[in-house]
Parts: C-alpha cells; structure tokens; sequence
C-alpha cells in the first residue's frame, strides 16, 4: 500500500527501525473520528480497538480476541494479525532490540513500557504524529457543536456535590493537583455532555483541579455557550491549546495523573517539576455505583429500547420469507423503529446485525461488500444499544429463522445456562467480575466450547457504553459494589458458521439479604432455539418468570398484532 511506503521512507528521517500506531486520538476516547482514526487509515481495520507495528520489512496488527477474524478479513494482504495478550508464543522476537517510533500524545507510560518489556524494544518518543503527516489534507469542516449540561433531575446529583467529595479524596491522600484526562469522567463530574463521539455524548476537554476546589477547563473555547459558563461559573475556562503552557507553570505539588488515559506528553512535563502519584482517576470508581436517580433513568430507557428491539424481531420473524431481508436492511429497520421514540438521540456503538458466517465475527460491521441475505434455516444475530437522554441501553439477541440444526440449539442452551447462572449468582462482597466469568462458561466449558470475549462490561448512565472499572472478564478483580450496571452476555462463534450470543444488562441490588442482580434489559429470548431438558427447574423458572416481567413491561408499546405476538413469545416453555 502506498500509505505504508510513505511511512515507511518517514523512518530513515527519524533513524527508527519501526513505527506504533494505536487506534485512540488523544483523547483516548473508544470511538475516534474517522479523520483522526490513524489506524484504520494505515491498516484499513475499524474494530474498535488495535495497534498496528510497521517496521521496515514487515507490518503487524495487534488485536483482542473479539477482532481476529475481522482483522484477518479487513487488513490480512497487508499485516500478519496478531491477538492479545502478547506472550511468548508469539514468534515475532526478531524484532528485539530495534527502535521503535511513537507519539507521545497517543500513549500511556505504563503502555509503552509493557509493550517494550514484552517485545524486547526500545520504544523512542517522536513528537510529532507520523501518520498525521502523511495524510491527505481535506478541507471539508467539522461543525463544533456545542457542549451542554444536565438537569439533576437526570443526574441525580449536581456537579458541586461531586467535586466536594473528588476534594475529600484529595486531601485524604495528600494531593494538592489533579490532571484529569479521561472525557468520561471530567463529563460525569461537571454533568455536562458533547458532541466529540458518533457514539457516547463525550465533550473533549481536559481539566485541572486543585485542593482548593479552584477549576480549570481546557478545551475548545467555540463549543461553549455563556449560558453553560453562567451555569458553571465556579470553572475557569481556556482554550486547549494552552493546556502545555499551563503545566509547564505548576511547580512543588503532588499530582494525581490517571494511568489509563494521561499521555506521555503531559505527564513527562508535570514530573519535571512536581511529585507524580502514580493512581488510576478516582472518578471511574465514583460514576460506577449509579444512585437511584440513574438507576430509575436507565430502567426507563430500558422500556423504549426493548419495546423497539421487541418490533424489530416480530417484524424480523414475519418477513424473512416473503421479503429479502437482508443484514443492512435490517440494521436500518431496527435503527427506524428505535427512532419513534422521541428520547433516542443515537446509537450507543455500531449496530451488529449478522446471519451465518457473518455471525461468527464478534464485532462484526456489516457493510455493501459483506452484506448477507436472512435466508431460511439459519440464525440472525443482532447486537445494538441505544444513547438516550436518560440512559444508555446494550442488548444481544439471536433469533431462529426456522433452524432445525440440533448442534446450534444445544450450543444456544448452553449460552443460555451460563447466562441464567450468572444472573442468578448471590454477590458477596469479594464477588469480583474474574469470579463471575468463570460462572458463565461453566456449560460450555463441559464440552470444551469456549468464547474468546469477556462476559461482560460495565455501562455508563448517559456516557459510554464501555466503562470501566468494572468487568465480567478473566482478570478483573474489581469487586463489585450496589449501583453498578454489566453486561451479561456469554456466545458461542464458530468460523465461517455460525454465531450466537445472549445479553442483558444487569445492575446490583442491594437489599436487606445483601446484594443480587437485577436485569434492565426487556426483549423475548427465543424459546425455538432452547432444548427444555438440558435446562433444570430453577432455570426454567427464572426464564418464565422474566417473560412474565417482559411482557408486564412491553405490552403498553404494542399494537394488536404484535401483542399476540408478545403473549406467545413470553408464554411459559
């Protein structure tokens, strides 16, 4: 590819052996915009998260296990796909001891040096992006839209409150400054919002805060409106580009940076001159534990996204034998019926609508090339969420379109059982996400079947639909508190097959036995793709008992038609 040449002849300039280029801006938001999304311009790949090494022969993407398949379809002619974690399988340690280029806006400290331990590299700061400059100028304009608060109404608490208690952390652990770097978090402290993602209401900024509660917001000055600063008017607010200028000033304090998302850059020019504190943003753990305002917020939003998806899957089931349904078709289908409701504004990632082997590509993005008919006797799999005013909404179904294959309804029941486990599984308080996902592969696990994702994610209130610290995964031992929102959603992929998934969103419950999950999410599971007997009493019961609840729920949105089709879906099996 002549992009990967012009590169390339950038390393002789700079005497480097190699390039790293990951797929954040420096905002290190999930979702980058197109013309700041480096990675995919270099390697053609869209997943939502990869790192590409272009050395001098040779070119190498990094992805999770998620993007192994996309990532060998999308950018296989051009780079050998390798998936993380990095171990020592890995047979690519020629590269040992060459010099590797990167920015230093783009990485983490702690980033670069397991990347560099791992591989046996030195890994040389170039303050300057490569791949920005070898790009095509284009001068079509990026209209900047405005950042805007919300009510408390929404939030449940205003902005003052949370700074009052970011500054009791501050002086608990002895921290005069605070460089907060992650946009989720400045938005969820000042509950304000934006405009910066296609897919999470993410407002790009930086902000600096003192022990004394004193403020400074950076960011671009065009995006806020007087009546945001009258209402923010404890904030002092400047533009971005004087954010370097600003640090280089702050000398004698201990400084709280967040590992995950303060570069490099920023954090070589606080330490010159200040005690660094080495420390994940105490706000992850703060906007985990929803309050019952977001918590009533998010169960609302619930309602018109299941009530939409519920549409969309009776419409599905109805029509794919009379009419070519095909996999884009039906994404803007379900995007239409998602859209009557006025408290939609977006969708809170990209839609995966998929049938047959398509579906076996975790993060599958359907496109003109990829597009695939719903043909009888398959399945289709269709994964969407939904950014509304109030909430955020994640959910995964797989829907039978006549298939009698017995190998895929035992493997679906199967997926099921790992999912009623999970749900059902009694939170004490060293539960960690690493122990529940083991909860979910159990049923799998006993016929040696196995999904290469995490079982689930936490979820923001209004913000990404991806957030941490929180997670169903192998390696998270974040314990988990009353308020937090996860995913639920255990699958089963097999190449150039077939794949299916079941998810719901969950939230932790307090209450006076202790705590227990609630489900958020309400749509039909397809009981045609269920076997009865490889289910127990207890599960049958909970899966009755939640179609009780999905059609108690439901009904209210229905018209005729589809409240028959509601009674049958959510009758007892």
């Amino acid at each position: 590819m002549e992009k990967i040449k012009k590169l390339k002849n950038k390393l002789k300039k700079y005497n480097l052996d190699g390039y790293l280029i990951p797929k954040n801006d420096e905002y290190f938001n999930e979702y980058v915009p197109l013309q700041r999304d480096y990675l995919r311009y270099i390697s053609n790949f869209s997943g939502s998260y990869g790192l590409a090494l272009i050395l001098k022969k040779n070119n190498f993407l990094f992805v999770d296990g998620r993007y192994t398949v996309q990532a060998n379809i999308q950018s296989g002619r051009n780079f050998e796909v390798l998936t993380l974690p990095i171990n020592k399988n890995i047979k690519i340690f020629k590269i040992k001891n060459k010099k590797i280029g990167f920015d230093p806006k783009l990485f983490t400290e702690s980033f670069i040096e397991q990347f560099s331990k791992k591989l046996g590299i030195e890994c040389i700061a170039i303050n300057e992006n490569l791949v920005g400059f070898i790009r095509e100028k284009k001068n079509k304009m990026i209209k900047k839209k405005k950042f805007y608060t919300l009510d408390k109404s929404i939030t449940g608490e205003n902005s003052l409150h949370k700074i009052r208690n970011l500054k009791k952390y501050f002086y608990k652990n002895n921290i005069d400054m605070m460089l907060i770097t992650s946009t989720e978090n400045i938005a969820w402290l000042l509950n304000i919002r934006g405009f910066d993602s296609e897919y999470s209401p993410i407002p790009n900024c930086v902000l600096v805060m003192d022990k004394k509660m004193r403020i400074f917001l950076f960011c671009n000055l065009k995006k806020i409106e007087k009546k945001l600063k009258k209402k923010l008017n404890f904030i002092y607010f400047l533009e971005i580009d004087e954010l370097e200028n600003f640090l280089q000033r702050i000398r004698g304090n201990n400084f709280l940076l967040d590992d995950l998302t303060c570069s490099i850059f920023y954090k070589n020019i606080i330490k010159r001159n200040n005690f660094v504190l080495k420390n994940t943003d105490p706000i992850y753990f703060f906007k985990s534990q929803k309050n019952k305002i977001e918590i009533k917020n998010t169960k609302k939003v619930h309602e018109y996204d299941g009530a939409a998806l519920t549409k969309f899957l009776f419409w599905i089931q109805k029509n794919f034998k009379k009419e070519k349904i095909t996999e884009l078709i039906a994404q803007q289908k379900l995007l239409n019926f998602k859209k009557k409701f006025k408290k939609f504004q977006y969708p809170s990632f990209p839609t995966i609508s998929s049938t047959g082997p398509n579906g076996a590509i975790v993060h599958y993005n359907v496109s003109q090339k990829t597009n695939r008919v719903l043909k009888k006797g398959s399945i289709y799999l269709v994964d969407a969420g939904g950014q509304y005013h109030f909430g955020t909404t994640d959910v995964t179904r797989t829907i039978s379109l006549d298939n009698k294959n017995k190998k895929i309804k035992e493997i679906f029941t199967r997926v099921l059982k790992g999912h009623l486990n999970l749900s059902n599984f009694k939170i004490k308080n060293n539960t960690t996400g690493s122990i529940l996902d083991k909860v979910a592969r159990k049923y799998l696990k006993t016929k040696k079947l196995d999904y290469a994702h995490g079982t689930g994610h936490g979820v923001g209130f209004f913000l990404n639909v991806h957030e941490g610290p929180q997670s169903i995964s192998k390696s998270n031992k974040v314990k988990l508190k009353p308020g937090m929102i996860l995913s639920n959603e255990p699958g089963y992929y097999e190449k150039g097959n077939f794949g299916l998934r079941i998810e719901n969103l969950i939230y932790i419950k307090k209450n006076k036995n202790g705590m227990k999950f609630e489900n958020l999410t309400y749509a039909p599971i397809d009981k045609s793709l269920i076997i009865k007997k490889l289910l127990n009493k207890k599960e049958i019961y909970w899966l009755n008992s939640y179609h009780k609840k999905v059609f108690k729920v439901l009904k209210k949105y229905m018209n005729k038609k589809e409240l028959i089709l509601l009674k049958k879906s959510c009758s007892n099996i």
